[in-house]
């Protein structure tokens, strides 16, 4: 099955949910925004790739160049707060982040977190419940404080500059990328940059099975440009043409 079938259709076509605290954050980062998005060259809305690695603790946005086209390294962000090791979350309470592939529609968008904006990864998904691995509500969000979570947000402010812009440009690159129609945004949450040498310096760690096929994906896309499609098949991760 396709994780993205699973996960996304139902609420492909909801709108954001929205509150005052999102329309303000919104209204505070957009006229920026929309002014790098123009200087890169690139539409307002284009559809959003998301990648977030935890030993590196950053949070990368990619946006499509063009319909079908590959996709273009916008922005990153540091991820100023994650929990646990390496590895993936397995157990409701491990205080581990998670690492897999995931798509986040309209629906999982939260305006009114705790943690000031937030969207949920989808944990478990269809390889993660195969497996039987427990867990729920396991966001990005911000306010930099995490417990099994990638929280964003700035320890150092400048001048002029809010603590939570980082989750607030996120939520506003996603909300426009909805609102001209994305269905979903996938998000590839990775343990570390999977390059054939940091593979081979963990290739005795017991998750390096897990990782390879972790890889795959991370391969695919930076081969293609787009990220894959995923589906879950005897057990592992595979990957197609989106």
């Amino acid at each position: 099955m396709s994780l993205g079938a699973m996960d996304g259709d139902s609420t492909a076509n909801a709108q954001v949910p929205t509150s005052a605290r999102a329309a303000q954050a919104m209204a505070r980062v957009t006229p920026d925004l929309k002014a790098d998005v123009a200087a890169a060259d690139l539409p307002w809305g284009a559809p959003v790739f998301l990648r977030v690695f935890k030993h590196e603790r950053v949070l990368e946005a990619w946006l499509e160049t063009a319909p079908g086209g590959p996709f273009t390294l916008f922005r990153t962000w540091p991820v100023c707060a994650v929990s646990g090791d390496l590895g993936p979350k397995t157990a409701e309470g491990d205080g581990q982040a998670p690492e897999g592939f995931y798509f986040v529609p309209p629906g999982r968008m939260n305006p009114h977190s705790r943690f000031h904006l937030s969207f949920n990864l989808g944990y478990p998904n269809a390889f993660e419940q195969a497996r039987g691995w427990t867990g729920s509500a396991l966001m990005v969000h911000g306010d930099c404080v995490s417990i099994g979570c990638f929280a964003m947000g700035k320890r150092l402010l400048p001048i002029g500059a809010d603590r939570n812009d980082p989750i607030n440009e996120i939520w506003t690159l996603m909300t426009a990328a909805f609102e001209h129609g994305q269905p979903f945004v996938r998000v590839h949450a990775l343990p570390f940059r999977l390059t054939p040498e940091a593979l081979a310096a963990r290739a005795d760690h017991p998750w390096a099975g897990f990782w390879a096929n972790l890889a795959e994906g991370s391969r695919w896309f930076e081969d293609t440009g787009r990220p894959p499609d995923v589906t879950v098949r005897d057990g592992r991760y595979v990957f197609g043409a989106d």
